[in-house]
């Protein structure tokens, strides 16, 4: 899960990193006040939970009030990598002597978290790591022992070299390390984190994503999802218990085990098709999961062939075949429907189905074969 600048900024101030001032506002009408209250002198900053605002001309430096005004009415609205501006920051504009970067990521290779530092920053780091990757330093953390704090201070020397600046960053470093861990976060980052005068460093901006699976530990961070950052099915597919991502193919896939929902979306592209969607119905023996399953998918008009791909074993065949049989009862499905079903009460599950007058089989290849055809059939 992606929160925005200005809600990673408030898990700053919580956890003690000094950020700006800040206004979020909604409608252009408001920015004149809230850039008065501010100073005057304000940086414009489109919300949206993609990289690249700045070379999109969504983040913008105002002299005055009025010109802030002027900046959120031509940014609200904009369209930045697919996603609408419905909202901007408002903060202080500062004095920035010299821009750095300093981020948390888990790398699962390793089972650590790596702190990414270094002096370039005020760039997309991973446009940095493409073109000069020497100039980032990787710095792994133990998760059992912690922050190694002689070698920490030994790689942050190396970056901002004098004592004050490597105190603070030090410290920001140590918060930081606690809010990836204590609320479970995947990536942690502030970009610039900047020299304002001699011996300050600040956070001018701030990202932050979260491991979904923990949310339910959080509800201060569920409580900053953001509606943008789910489509309408993924929305709907979490009510009903399923795991699904949209994805841009014709082939819709339902599938019972993450490992072989990918798997199977892997099989699909090595037989020429191309996976419409990952969608987990789980363990469960729930027939309304696969008739929401398939109702889900069929919304997208991409979709030309659904593959059905069911290994039963804590999940039920008989209770996907009733699932099935459900769906082509109350939705009119207009794709084909091929069906690879196997494990536990299969012999139950396929009488069912055959009976509605599916055909289903129990050969994987041979499933996707079919339904990769039935999609370029229906193409041509």
């Amino acid at each position: 899960m992606k929160i925005h600048e200005y809600q990673a900024k408030e898990l700053f101030r919580e956890y003690g990193i000094p950020v700006q001032d800040q206004a979020v506002i909604t409608d252009a009408g408001e920015a004149e006040a809230a850039a008065q209250r501010l100073g005057g002198f304000v940086v414009v900053k489109a919300q949206v939970l993609v990289g690249g605002r700045g070379k999109a001309g969504g983040v913008k430096l105002a002299k005055t009030a009025a010109d802030a005004a002027q900046h959120a009415r031509a940014i609200l609205g904009m369209d930045i990598k697919g996603e609408t501006v419905e909202k901007v920051l408002i903060a202080p504009a500062a004095d920035i002597l010299k821009e750095y970067y300093v981020g948390l990521i888990m790398d699962r290779t390793t089972k650590k978290i790596i702190l990414m530092v270094t002096k370039e920053g005020g760039v997309d780091i991973e446009e940095l790591a493409v073109t000069n990757p020497d100039a980032i330093i990787k710095f792994p953390i133990d998760i059992v022992q912690g922050i190694d704090e002689a070698a920490l201070a030994a790689v942050l020397k190396d970056v901002f070299e004098r004592q004050p600046l490597i105190d603070q960053a030090a410290e920001t470093v140590r918060i930081l390390y606690r809010l990836f861990v204590e609320k479970d976060a995947t990536l942690v980052e502030i970009n610039p984190y900047a020299l304002v005068d001699e011996n300050t460093l600040a956070a001018l901006d701030a990202k932050m994503n979260f491991d979904d699976n923990a949310l339910y530990k959080h509800d201060d961070v569920e409580a900053m999802k953001n509606a943008e950052e789910y489509s309408q099915d993924e929305i709907d597919a979490k009510e009903y218990g399923l795991s699904f991502v949209s994805m841009d193919g014709e082939i819709g896939c339902i599938v019972n085990g993450a490992g072989l929902a990918m798997a199977t979306m892997d099989i699909v592209k090595l037989f020429g098709g191309n996976p419409a969607n990952f969608l987990d119905v789980g363990g469960s023996s729930n027939p309304e999961k696969v008739l929401q399953a398939i109702r889900i998918i069929l919304r997208n008009p991409k979709v030309k062939a659904i593959l059905i791909n069911i290994f039963g074993g804590i999940t039920r065949c008989d209770d996907i075949a009733r699932g099935i049989i459900m769906a082509t009862d109350q939705i009119d499905i207009s794709v084909p429907l091929v069906i690879r079903l196997v494990g536990t009460n299969q012999k139950e599950g396929r009488a069912l189905l055959e009976e509605k007058g599916f055909a289903v089989g129990d050969d994987l290849s041979e499933a996707v074969r079919k339904v990769v055809a039935l999609h370029k059939g229906a193409q041509a």
